[in-house]
C-alpha cells in the first residue's frame, strides 16, 4: 500500500465512531471514526466485509467483528464500493490477515493497482470545514493487485446469493452500490451520504440528513446525478450509506427524492452552477 495512504493520521471522528448496530437481521453497519463498513450475513458464520475503514484501523475492525460474531470469524471476501482512503484504509492489511480476495469494479482497478492517482480533494467547493481540509486527505493510489480480482459482469455480487452491485459512478469512476431486491435494502457507498459530509460539526454530530456525494472527492458530478437517480428509482425500502446514520422508510423516500429532483441546487457545488449558468 502507498506509504502516504497508510500513514495517514486525521483527527477527525464522530460521535457514532466505534459503535455497531444491526440495521437489518443480515447487515451490521460498523462506524470507523467517520465512514460506515458494513458486515453482511448469510448465516451467523458466512458473511462478507463491505469496504475496509480508515487508515491504520485493522485492530478496531477486527474488535468489531469479533463483537459482533463472538469470534475472529474470517469473512468470505471484502467487496469495496471503490477505493478511496476512507474505504480501502485497512483494506491489504485485513486481506492479507484473513487471506481473502478483494473485489471492486475494473474502473477503479488503476486506483487499487498503483497506477493512477485521484485528484486531490478541492477546497473549493464551499462546503465547510471538512472541504476546506480535503487537499490534505490522502488522493494516492494503492496496490492490491495481489488480492484484487473483478466484480462478475453479470452483477452478481460473490457469497451473497441474493445480492446485485450496480454501477454508480460519478464519485468516482468504477463507485458501486449494493441492493437486494427481497427486501430492497441499499448499501450506497458514496452515491449519496445522510450526512453534510461537508461540514465538520455536521459529521462530528452525525445530524441525519440526505446529501449528494462528498462534493471534495467527486470526479464527475453529471453521472453522480445519473446515479443518484438510478438509486432512487429502486425504491429502497432502507439505505446504509458510507457517511451517516442509515436511513429508511418515509424520510428515506421523501429525502431521496428531493434530492433527485434538486440536485443541481442541493448537491452541486456553486463554483460547478456558475460556470453552467
Amino acid at each position: 500500500m502507498n506509504e502516504r495512504v497508510r500513514d495517514a493520521f486525521l483527527p477527525m471522528t464522530s460521535v457514532a465512531s466505534g459503535k455497531g448496530h444491526l440495521i437489518i437481521p443480515d447487515v451490521y453497519c460498523y462506524t470507523n471514526q467517520i465512514v460506515n463498513l458494513c458486515f453482511v450475513m448469510n448465516d451467523r458464520d458466512d458473511w462478507v466485509l463491505v469496504d475496509a475503514g480508515m487508515p491504520k484501523s485493522k485492530s478496531k475492525i477486527l474488535e468489531a467483528v469479533q463483537k459482533q460474531f463472538g469470534k475472529d470469524k474470517p469473512p468470505k471476501a471484502i467487496i469495496l464500493t471503490h477505493g478511496h482512503f476512507d474505504h480501502v484504509g485497512s483494506v491489504e492489511e485485513l486481506a492479507e490477515y484473513w487471506g481473502i480476495s478483494i473485489y471492486a469494479h475494473p474502473l477503479e482497478f488503476p486506483y487499487l493497482t498503483g497506477q493512477e492517482d485521484y485528484p486531490k480533494g478541492d477546497p473549493k467547493v464551499d462546503g465547510g470545514m471538512v472541504s476546506e481540509m480535503s487537499s490534505l486527505f490522502p488522493n494516492h493510489s494503492i496496490n492490491i493487485e495481489e488480492h484484487l480480482k473483478q466484480l462478475p459482469n453479470d452483477g452478481s455480487v460473490p457469497f451473497l446469493t441474493d445480492w446485485k452491485w450496480i454501477h454508480t459512478p460519478g464519485h468516482t469512476p468504477g463507485h458501486i452500490s449494493l441492493f437486494r431486491e427481497s427486501d430492497r435494502a441499499l448499501i450506497v457507498g458514496d452515491a449519496f451520504v445522510t450526512v453534510d459530509q461537508e461540514s465538520l460539526y455536521n459529521v462530528y454530530t452525525q445530524k441525519q440528513e440526505i446529501n449528494g456525494p462528498p462534493a471534495y472527492f467527486t470526479m464527475g458530478w453529471e453521472k453522480a446525478k445519473d446515479s443518484v437517480t438510478k438509486l432512487e428509482q429502486l425504491e429502497p425500502s432502507i439505505a446504509v450509506t458510507g457517511h451517516g446514520i442509515p436511513m429508511s422508510g418515509n424520510k428515506l423516500e421523501n429525502e431521496l427524492r428531493y434530492l433527485v429532483n434538486h440536485f443541481d441546487k442541493v448537491a452541486l457545488p456553486k463554483i460547478y452552477q456558475n460556470r453552467a449558468n
